[in-house]
């Protein structure tokens, strides 16, 4: 009997953490039928995608609100096209308020459902526990404080440690990356990431490379990288430099390798998401930023828990690194705190000790992990 199962990521960094759980998967399930939402890291493992990934990776609540009705419609097919096939399991891949909509119809007629990566409880929106009891069969989590709050819960559990701990090294070769690039091997690198999202290159674009010109004003030999997740967001970024009247920046803009470009650099300027924990991991000192729509920044910062946003300040409990979020990320502040990274070099050298430390703590075989607890749900 062919196995099916169904998985939705739905942006491109659930694409990467989906595309380590099907490593693990694919092997002891060579022959199974993996769809649903995804993308080209999935694709890797014989994944097919039913509909394009892009249409679910928007951020913000009245962002969110303005796509509404291309997300519901997909939502709704595949959901109904899901309850036709009955999948041996279906597993939702961070997208929380996509995918828990679909889980919960699908354990209500009797189909397990995994979610990968639990949301952010702990930092916001702790009611989201009653709309997980509901959803979700068996709870896969990549942070070690995370179990005992599903166990609190009643909510099946497996802590898996983090994916990205696994792919990344230990030890990052930034000559290696730099020569990949052909940037110079003494230069001075920094690279930006204005996010995946074609609303966070909107919102990060301007501020971002303004602070690149004040960069550049400071020190004409400074290198910038701005790696892009695809055709969309590349497009989208360079027709936000041509309104900002910042084409005169020289940027070195490449398609994806965005572990390279962080290895290859001295400090990174980061939109806050999973590619804060991605610069962590490759020891690399960073400046963490995000700008919104103000009404839905007037939303969001009124449901923290904590003063934290970006992931290492939140795994070390303090701030290692800068934030800079909203009206706060202005061009010149954060061409300041960049500044400051690429010259002291005592910074440097504490926060690629911690970094090292963090990697360690989330460093599990993930794939293994992951596999075991869902092939456990299908032999059920």
């Amino acid at each position: 009997m062919t196995r099916k199962i169904a998985v939705v990521a739905g942006e491109s960094s659930g694409d990467l953490l989906a595309s380590r759980l099907l490593s693990g998967l694919r092997p002891a399930l060579p022959d199974a039928h993996i769809h649903g939402i995804g993308g080209k890291h999935m694709a890797e493992y014989g994944f097919a995608s039913d509909f394009p990934m892009e249409t679910l990776s928007v951020r913000g609540l009245f962002e969110v609100l303005r796509h509404y009705r291309e997300i519901k419609g997909v939502q709704t097919s595949l959901t109904e096209q899901l309850l036709a096939e009955r999948p041996d399991v279906f597993i939702g891949v961070d997208a929380p308020d996509f995918n828990f909509t679909v889980e919960q119809k699908l354990k209500e007629a009797g189909i397990p459902t995994v979610h990968f990566i639990g949301p952010s409880i702990w930092a916001w929106r702790a009611g989201r526990i009653k709309k997980i009891i509901k959803s979700v069969s068996h709870m896969l989590v990549i942070f070690p404080f995370e179990p005992e709050i599903y166990q609190a819960a009643n909510i099946p559990v497996t802590y898996v440690g983090h994916p990205l701990a696994e792919m990344l090294p230990l030890q990052p070769d930034m000559n290696k990356a730099r020569q990949e690039l052909g940037l110079p091997l003494d230069a001075t690198v920094v690279t930006i990431m204005p996010g995946s999202r074609l609303s966070e290159i909107h919102y990060h674009t301007e501020a971002f490379i303004g602070a690149a010109k004040l960069l550049l004003q400071r020190d004409p030999t400074i290198h910038f990288v701005v790696p892009m997740a695809g055709n969309r967001q590349r497009t989208a970024y360079i027709q936000r430099v041509v309104q900002a009247e910042l084409s005169d920046v020289p940027i070195l803009l490449i398609d994806g390798r965005s572990h390279t470009a962080i290895t290859a650099a001295n400090s990174v300027l980061v939109a806050s998401g999973t590619a804060t924990l991605e610069v962590a991991l490759l020891k690399k000192p960073m400046v963490i930023a995000y700008k919104q729509m103000w009404a839905t920044w007037q939303i969001m910062r009124r449901m923290g828990y904590q003063p934290w946003v970006g992931l290492p300040n939140i795994l070390a409990r303090e701030f290692l690194v800068p934030e800079l979020l909203q009206d706060a990320a202005t061009p010149e502040a954060l061409a300041d705190a960049i500044w400051q990274q690429l010259h002291d070099d005592k910074l440097v050298n504490r926060l690629q000790q911690r970094f090292l430390d963090m990697h360690h703590s989330l460093l599990r075989d993930s794939a293994k992990e992951s596999a075991q607890a869902i092939l456990q749900i299908i032999n059920k």
